[in-house]
């Protein structure tokens, strides 16, 4: 009989194995629109994240910043916790929590320690340098 409850507990524990592996894990992308085109970012799977996610979709004006960023307002702030810092250059989608305010690097950049990192451009990141004035953010649809 004991042998007969460890057979069936380690075929349990193996058919859940394998069902988890093959599960997709779903990526969430946005889209940020503006008046040269379209960049699309996966986001991370982080608390902010979560809360700009939630906030979407907006329309808002970007601002210029330094030579290698563009940086926009979300509605409410952003948490931080289980949050990465940002890494990375180019394309890195970002947070900065003392002024609250999204940043799309186009170049690279110091790391920083109020500076949390919210995805990565998969699709036109040769584009953000070249925004300006308002930009629609949503929730990219499915390819």
């Amino acid at each position: 009989m004991k042998k007969a409850i460890i057979v069936l507990f380690l075929f349990t524990a193996i058919l859940t194995l394998c069902m988890a592996g093959g599960e997709d894990i779903m990526t969430r992308s946005i889209s940020v629109t503006g008046n040269t085109g379209r960049v699309v970012f996966e986001l991370n799977d982080s608390n902010a994240a979560d809360n700009l996610w939630t906030q979407l979709p907006f329309e808002v004006e970007v601002e210029n910043f330094s030579n290698n960023e563009k940086i926009f307002y979300p509605e409410n702030e952003l948490n931080t916790s289980n949050t990465p810092l940002a890494e990375g250059g180019s394309g890195t989608l970002a947070y900065y929590r003392p002024w609250g305010n999204v940043v799309m690097f186009y170049g690279s950049f110091n790391p920083n320690s109020s500076l949390y990192g919210l995805g990565r451009a998969v699709e036109g990141e040769e584009l953000i340098s070249s925004f300006s004035g308002t930009l629609r953010i949503e929730k990219a649809e499915e390819a």
